[in-house]
Order: structure tokens, then C-alpha cells, then sequence
């Protein structure tokens, strides 16, 4: 048969040939496999634009057989591993025992001691400064230096500093050292009308004569005794005194006058009071040495300085400049003094030194009144004055200054 006309009789089967049924699902497949690599060359960056930096991936083979995968072809190569974050531990409690919140912190102990250790002390700072105010008014400071400013002529600077002293040593009734006081000067200008005085005043505060001591080098301990009975006699009674006053929790005083009449024996042992190595009673003790010592130069340093002395007078209306100059004479007077008297004996280097001026002309017509007053004699202005003219007197930069101060002013007034 001609292969341009057709057989008019059907051919027969063939078994070799493949179904329709099974070749329909591989051209599928091979459609789907051309697809595929169709859209991966469409993602893959053109090689001008990619980053020399990063590698490459190597070229897959295409008669290799690859498989399909969800993932796009750009995030495979770009992927990096990330770093775990570390997880804090867990607190693992044993399941048998109860489980607690862990607490924030204990307090120690010692510093719940110190605590308390810092207000008991703040408490007794507390009650120490209550005492100071107690212990200073049980001596009645403020009417002993009304009294002494009343009956004492012409020294205000010496009894300020005299309340001063007593003032800041008896604020607390426990000391490490005695208080111990020098009044130096010339005759007749008030030392031992001052020590008489705070003899009395201690012996009405105190309720007890015993606590206080006056001791004349005159009537004591006279020219022919012997120096070691006076030194014995002395200690004995000092002892005594300051015994007596520690049991009663007091602070005693003890009055010297005329110490420049002490034999050097007396002297020695007033110094060995002062010393801490002794009882601790003898340091809560107040003494008052009352000397002629130093007169002399009072007296010359008065006369000298006379202009400047002014300021020491009675009537503070001299303004804060001469209240300046005032006290740096009185300490320039002081430290001459002190200078002087340390030649002597040691026992003035640890004395409160406090100088007593010469009185003028009007302090000695005050005294006169006050005499006269006290003997029962009308105080009378031109009286008193015509008695202190019969007095003598240095006269320098226009005032007056007493020789003898008020010393024959009992013997004038007797006289009447």
C-alpha cells in the first residue's frame, strides 16, 4: 500500500506504547521542574550586583537531580547562626522541704549594738549638760559677783575674771587639777577684803563651815615655829577639808593670805597638792593664794601705763577701742607678773593669775562712805572727801592713785 492513502482497516494495539493515564503525570512533572528553574534564575541577582565579600555558593550541576524545596533561593546562603541568649539558672528547691522567698538581707548584730551604744551616749551628753547648769547653780555664781561688784572699789576688770574662773571651773563637780587663784598687788587695794568675802559667800552656799578653810601665814604660822610643824599642820587640815568635801560631793575652798610670809616648806607642799599623781579629791579643791607679791610692779606698771588704765575704771562707757586696749594691758601685766614670781618658786607657773590695781582718789572716798556707813556715821559726800585728802597719793597724767589704797581707812574712821 501506497503510505499516501490511508488503511481502511485499524491497526492493531501496540503493548510497548506507553498509556495516556501514566504519561500525562510526567509531563507535569517536567512542566513544573522547567517552572521551578525558570523563577530561580529570575531570583537570582545579576553578578555585577553581588558582593565580592561574601562566598559564593557552589554551582549546582544541572544533570545533578535536586529536589524542591519551600525555601527561597536568596535566604539559603544568607543565613547565619545566632548566638543564644543565656538563660539564668533556676533555684531547684528539693520537693521535700518547704519552699521560701529568699530575704534581702540580714542585719548584723553589731551594728544593732552601735546603735544603741550611740544613744546611751547621746543620752549622758544629754544629762551632762543638765548637770553643768545644776552643779552651777547650787553655788549661787550670780550673787557672788553682784556682792563683790558692790563692796569691792575700783578692781571690775580683777572680778570679772575672778566670777570668770569660778564660773567655768565649777560647771562640773568631776576635775583633773584644783583651781588656783592669785591675787597679786600692792597693800591696801582689796585682796584680802575679796578673799573674806568669798569665804563667806562659800560657807552660806555650801551649808557647811567646815568645806571652807582661812589660813593666815601671820596667825598660823608665826616667825618662830618651825616651817616643818607649819607644812604638817597645813597638810593635815588640807586633807581634812578635801576628805569632808568628797564625801559630801562638794567642791571646798581653801583662803592662804599672806602667802609671801610662807616659808618655802609651805610652799612646796601647796605645789605637791597640785600634782596629778595625788588623790583624785585633792583635784576637786579651789585655793586662793592672796600675796603682796608683785606689788611693785603693779605699781610701776600702773604710774606708766596710766593713760591706758583709764579703761579699767568702773564706768564702762569707754566704748569697745578702749575695752581693747584695757585687756591687752591687764595681759601684758599678767604675763610680767608671772615672769616675775616663777623666779621664786614653780608653784606660780600652774596659778590663774590676777593682778590688783592701784585705786584713785574716788575709789578711796567709796570706801570711806562705806566705813562710815558701817560704824553708824552718816555717809556724807564732802566728809569722806576732806578724810581721803589726808591721804597720799601718786600723781600722774592728771589722777590721783592712793599709796596705801583703803588700808588706813578703818583707822581713820575710828578715829571719829
Amino acid at each position: 500500500m501506497d503510505r499516501g492513502q490511508p488503511s481502511p482497516e485499524p491497526a492493531a494495539a501496540d503493548p510497548v506504547a506507553p498509556r495516556p493515564s501514566v504519561i500525562a503525570p510526567v509531563r507535569a512533572v517536567v512542566c513544573l521542574r522547567r517552572r521551578v528553574r525558570l523563577l530561580r534564575k529570575r531570583c537570582l541577582p545579576p553578578p555585577a550586583v553581588r558582593v565580592d565579600s561574601e562566598p559564593r555558593a557552589p554551582r549546582a550541576d544541572p544533570d545533578q537531580p535536586q529536589f524542591f524545596t519551600f525555601d527561597g533561593p536568596a535566604e539559603l546562603p544568607s543565613r547565619r547562626p545566632r548566638k543564644k541568649r543565656r538563660r539564668s539558672r533556676v533555684v531547684l528547691y528539693p520537693e521535700t522541704s518547704r519552699k521560701y522567698r529568699p530575704r534581702a538581707e540580714r542585719r548584723s548584730r553589731a551594728q544593732r549594738c552601735l546603735l544603741l551604744l550611740v544613744a546611751i551616749v547621746g543620752f549622758q551628753v544629754l544629762n551632762a549638760i543638765e548637770n553643768l547648769d545644776d552643779n552651777a547653780q547650787r553655788y549661787d555664781l550670780d550673787g557672788l559677783e553682784k556682792a563683790l561688784q558692790r563692796a569691792v572699789f575700783g578692781q571690775p576688770a580683777a572680778v570679772r575674771r575672778v566670777v570668770a574662773l569660778l564660773r567655768d571651773y565649777l560647771a562640773t563637780h568631776v576635775h583633773s587639777r584644783p583651781l588656783l587663784l592669785a591675787l597679786h598687788g600692792p597693800s591696801g587695794v582689796g585682796k584680802s577684803h575679796v578673799g573674806r568675802l568669798l569665804a563667806r559667800h562659800f560657807r552660806a552656799v555650801l551649808e557647811d563651815g567646815a568645806l571652807v578653810l582661812q589660813y593666815h601665814a601671820r596667825h598660823h604660822c608665826p616667825e618662830p615655829r618651825a616651817a616643818e610643824d607649819c607644812r604638817q599642820e597645813l597638810a593635815r587640815r588640807v586633807a581634812d577639808v578635801v576628805a569632808r568635801a568628797e564625801a559630801e560631793e562638794k567642791t571646798p575652798l581653801l583662803v592662804l593670805d599672806d602667802v609671801e610670809l610662807l616659808p618655802p616648806a609651805l610652799l612646796d607642799e601647796l605645789h605637791g597638792f597640785l600634782q596629778p599623781q595625788r588623790s583624785h579629791h585633792f583635784h576637786n579643791a579651789i585655793y586662793v593664794l592672796l600675796s603682796g607679791n608683785g606689788g611693785e610692779e603693779v605699781t610701776r606698771f600702773v604710774l606708766q601705763n596710766a593713760s591706758r588704765t583709764l579703761a579699767l575704771c568702773p564706768d564702762g562707757a569707754h566704748g569697745a577701742g578702749a575695752a581693747a586696749v584695757a585687756a591687752q594691758a591687764e595681759e601684758e601685766l599678767r604675763a610680767s607678773l608671772r615672769a616675775l614670781l616663777v623666779r621664786d618658786h614653780p608653784l606660780w607657773q600652774a596659778a590663774a593669775i590676777v593682778p590688783f590695781l592701784l585705786l584713785d582718789k574716788g575709789d578711796v572716798v567709796n570706801c570711806f562712805r562705806d566705813e562710815m556707813a558701817g560704824e553708824g556715821f552718816f555717809p556724807e559726800q564732802a566728809r569722806a572727801e576732806l578724810l581721803a585728802a589726808q591721804l597720799s597719793y601718786y600723781r600722774v597724767a592728771g589722777r590721783e592713785f592712793a599709796v596705801t589704797g583703803c588700808k588706813q581707812v578703818v583707822a581713820t574712821v575710828n578715829l571719829l
